[in-house]
Formats: C-alpha cells, sequence, structure tokens
C-alpha cells in the first residue's frame, strides 16, 4: 500500500500539469456545476457579500443598499451555495498544495509589494463588481452562458491588462533592486523529508475536512451547500496544480510573447460552451447580465487591477494556501473594492452612469441557437488566432533584434 500511494503521489502531484488538461476539466466540472445548481463557477458577488458581512458585524445597516439587494446579501457564507464554493476552492488549493509539498511561507522583502497589492485588489475588485463578474463570472464561465456582457468584459481586460503591463514596469511600482552581502555562510536549501512529511499528514487531514462537511450537508438534505463544498475543492486543487492565473496569462501574452495559459483558456470555455448549452436547452435559466458599458469599463479596471496586484481571483486564492502571505493584501483589496462598488452603486450613481437603461442581451433569444453558438464560436476562435498571432508577432520581433545583434557583433 505504502509502495502504491507513493507513486500515486510522484505521478499527481510531484509536478505541476498540463494547463490545457487542468482547464478543459475546468470546462467541463463548470458546465456540469450549473447544470446541477443552477448558478456559475464565480467568486467576487461571494467577496461582495463577505465585505457586507463585517460592515454588517460593525453595525453598518446595508438593509437598503441596493447592490447587496441585487446579489441577495442573507446570512453568513456558512449559509450560502457560494460562501462554500470559496471556501471549498481555498480548501482544495490548500490540500493540493500540501500534498505536492509546495506549501512554504513567502514574505516578500520590498513593502511596497503589499501597498501595490492591496491597492491592485481594490481596483480590480471594484471593476470586477462593475462587471458583474470576474476572470470567471465574466470571462471563464459567463461567456458560455451566451451573455453578451462577458465579450465587453473580455475585451476590457484585454486592454487593461496591457496597459497595466506598461504601468507595472515604472520604478514607482518595481523599486529598486537591494544588494545585500553576508558574512554568514547561507542557509542549506536542501529539502527536509520530515517538513514534506509533515505537509502530506496535513493533506490528508484538509482532505477529510472537506469530505466531512460535504457529507454532512448531504445527509442533512442541505444538497446544493454540499455540491458547492466538493465543486469548490476540486476548483481549488485544480487551480493550484496548474497554477491557473488570468494575470500570468494575459501578462505574458504582452510580455514575452508566451500564450499557452491565453490558449488553454481558450479551449476551456470551448468545451464548456458546449456542456453550458445542452443544460441550458433542456431548460436552465442562464446566468445573464447588462451589456452596458459598466462591462467594459470594469473589465478594464479589472485588467489594470490584477497586472498591479500581480495576480487575479483565482490567482491570488491558490497563492495564499502556498504561503506566499501578500496575496493576503490583494484579497483584502479585493473585498474592500467590490464593497465600496456596492456602495457606490446607489449612493454615487454608478448604476445610473455606467448600467441603467442598458439592457441583458442573452445570445440565444436574440439570435437563436444558430446565431448563439456561432458567435460564441467565432469569437472564441478569433481570440485563439489573435494569441497566436501575437507569439509569432514577439517571435518575429525576437528573431530580428538577435540577427541585428549578430551583424553589429560581427562587423
Amino acid at each position: 500500500m505504502r509502495i502504491w500511494l507513493e507513486k500515486a503521489h510522484e505521478k499527481w502531484f510531484s509536478g505541476f500539469w498540463n494547463p490545457f488538461i487542468v482547464l478543459l476539466l475546468a470546462g467541463v466540472f463548470a458546465a456540469f456545476y450549473f447544470g446541477l445548481t443552477g448558478t456559475l463557477w464565480a467568486v467576487t458577488g461571494e467577496f461582495t457579500r463577505w465585505g457586507g458581512n463585517l460592515l454588517q458585524l460593525f453595525g453598518v445597516d446595508t438593509a437598503d443598499w441596493a447592490y447587496f439587494k441585487a446579489i441577495k446579501l442573507t446570512g453568513e457564507p456558512q449559509d450560502r451555495t457560494d460562501g462554500w464554493l470559496v471556501i471549498g476552492m481555498l480548501l482544495g488549493s490548500l490540500f493540493s498544495a500540501l500534498a505536492s509539498k509546495n506549501f512554504k511561507w513567502k514574505i516578500p522583502r520590498l513593502k511596497r509589494r503589499w501597498v501595490w497589492g492591496f491597492f491592485g485588489g481594490i481596483i480590480a475588485g471594484f471593476g470586477t463588481r462593475l462587471a458583474m463578474g470576474c476572470n470567471l463570472a465574466a470571462f471563464f464561465t459567463g461567456l458560455p452562458q451566451f451573455s453578451l456582457h462577458a465579450w465587453l468584459f473580455i475585451a476590457g481586460t484585454a486592454i487593461g491588462t496591457y496597459f497595466g503591463v506598461k504601468l507595472a514596469v515604472l520604478p514607482i511600482f518595481k523599486g529598486k533592486p537591494k544588494i545585500s552581502f553576508s558574512r554568514h555562510a547561507a542557509k542549506s536549501t536542501q529539502p527536509d523529508p520530515q517538513h514534506g512529511n509533515y505537509q502530506l499528514y496535513a493533506a490528508v487531514l484538509v482532505l477529510l475536512f472537506i469530505a466531512l462537511i460535504a457529507a454532512w450537508y448531504l445527509i442533512s438534505g442541505k444538497i446544493m451547500l454540499g455540491l458547492a463544498a466538493l465543486f469548490g475543492a476540486a476548483f481549488g486543487i485544480l487551480i493550484q496544480r496548474g497554477q491557473i492565473c488570468f494575470t500570468s496569462g494575459l501578462r505574458d501574452l504582452w510580455l514575452t510573447g508566451r500564450g499557452t495559459l491565453g490558449k488553454a483558456i481558450i479551449v476551456g470555455m470551448a468545451i464548456q460552451t458546449a456542456g453550458t448549452a445542452i443544460f441550458i436547452f433542456k431548460g436552465e435559466a442562464p446566468v445573464i447580465h447588462w451589456a452596458s458599458p459598466g462591462a467594459l469599463v470594469g473589465g478594464v479596471l479589472f485588467g489594470i487591477g490584477i497586472v498591479i496586484a500581480g495576480g487575479c481571483e483565482t490567482g491570488w486564492m491558490y497563492r495564499i494556501t502556498e504561503g506566499q502571505v501578500q496575496f493576503f493584501a490583494v484579497g483584502a483589496g479585493n473585498i474592500v473594492g467590490a464593497t465600496l462598488l456596492a456602495y457606490g452603486w446607489d449612493h454615487w450613481g454608478i448604476f445610473d452612469v455606467f448600467v441603467k437603461g442598458w439592457p441583458e442581451v442573452n445570445l440565444v433569444t436574440s439570435f437563436g441557437w444558430g446565431g448563439a453558438l456561432f458567435g460564441t464560436g467565432a469569437f472564441l476562435l478569433a481570440l485563439y488566432l489573435l494569441i497566436v498571432w501575437r507569439e509569432n508577432w514577439y517571435t518575429k520581433k525576437i528573431n530580428a533584434k538577435r540577427t541585428l545583434f549578430e551583424k553589429k557583433t560581427s562587423a
């Protein structure tokens, strides 16, 4: 048995998984999660509710906030399906990090990384709620719902990450490199086998906890909460094993021309679209939001914010479970930004300026099944081809620079 367990561990947790396989599985699971629960794999709506719960804890009356009414702020996180989905994701990614012995406390040396992580998180959180979704509900799981607002958000995110990359290379964000000298010999970086064993034991405990929580709710008749915990854990394992961070995928595309993760995301969306279409055709109501300027502007803010922060919602979630403590600041910023948007929705007139009067466009009802499937497929294909074009363009640019350098050095 021990030998079998060691071989299984070596096979599944010794290295990260192929992002194409991970996102294909994520697309399949997301489609089934929608079909079974009628809701989406999404996180920032719940983060906004967390902000509302914290305000209530400190005596703030949020009963009349229009945004909280729209997203149905009731009860506590453990009472809500989305609450257990998020908790399950954190537990699942923690299990994966421990099982792969990837957990290690990491504290950034530059204090500005805390500041920009929090600030970027605020911008991203504000943008996601303006657009009614993040890299999940308005991107990865939003587009397969045939909601036009996801198209706008995706375009805005691409624009935002481009300008975010331009900002992130400025000295105010990067800071000056610190060089230090020490008379002491460097400590050994060899891994401690006993420490790795402790992580494996902890992983087993986390897995048992997830199973007990899910079993408790399923046996108690609270099927939705049990399913949310199970699916959340599965999503958490996938994002950690595949290191799925939309920030990395989009940032790398602009910086280095590397589009592997971007293409994998599109493949996952394509398979999810097919699965989601089946459930909608069978009668499940799609989740549609306003195709408004808010979706586009929210996408731009989200794109800028995640680059400055260094991680999107899925990215910072699995990174904190790996022990990267700076991403707690990103998560806190996300909650603050989302809560600010919830306040400003009616108190600052944000809804009237960016959303009011714009329709909730369902591509299926607007163009029929043929038009919706063709349009969504064409949009995904166009995105895929744009990534390929960017990769090729960047490769030609690097080759041209290399050729010019070789000519100068040989002259």
